[in-house]
């Protein structure tokens, strides 16, 4: 916010001749720049220059205090809107059953559906990692059950016991 505070120009720092004047309680039009900084300040405001790079340039009659702070409400509006996509991690073993295959993929669709990444952990216990392709089929499932909520990043990956692919949810 302090960079758009040093690029706002008020009153007598505003340079271009003629300027088109909005706000509240002012006829808008295009004045002189000496008509528009006396109306700003028969009203007791400030001239605040908005939009510098339009012809002319644009300036609202306001106090400069309180357009500073619509202008940092507004930017707190926007931050609290943006949804941040979380990283959902689910483990799974080699052997595991076809009942809690399919409870950790209705958990997946849920994750996916909220818009949320999710990483598959397959974790090799012992001995276990005999069965790295028995593992790799289980993942490649997983992607092709989920492929209506979200796309596959990349192909399962083995590192060290574990393997693991992750699956981005798909834009509405």
């Amino acid at each position: 916010m302090k960079k758009e505070e040093s690029k706002l120009r008020i009153n007598n720092e505003i340079k271009a001749l003629h300027v088109r004047l909005v706000g509240d309680n002012v006829e808008q039009g295009i004045y002189d720049i000496h008509d528009a900084l006396n109306i700003a300040e028969e009203l007791g405001c400030d001239l605040i220059e908005i939009s510098p790079n339009a012809l002319p340039p644009v300036c609202r009659v306001m106090e400069y205090q309180k357009y500073l702070y619509q202008q940092k409400k507004k930017q707190k509006e926007l931050k609290a809107r943006q949804k941040q996509t979380e990283l959902k991690e689910l483990r799974f073993g080699p052997n595991m059953g076809e009942n809690d295959y399919q409870v950790k993929l209705k958990h997946a669709e849920e994750f996916l559906h909220e818009g949320n990444k999710v990483k598959a952990t397959m974790m090799f216990k012992g001995r276990e990692i005999a069965y790295a392709e028995q593992g790799k089929q289980i993942l490649l499932r997983l992607a092709i059950d989920l492929e209506k909520f979200g796309n596959a990043d990349s192909m399962p990956i083995l590192e060290g016991r574990r393997m693991s692919i992750s699956i981005s949810p798909k834009k509405r």
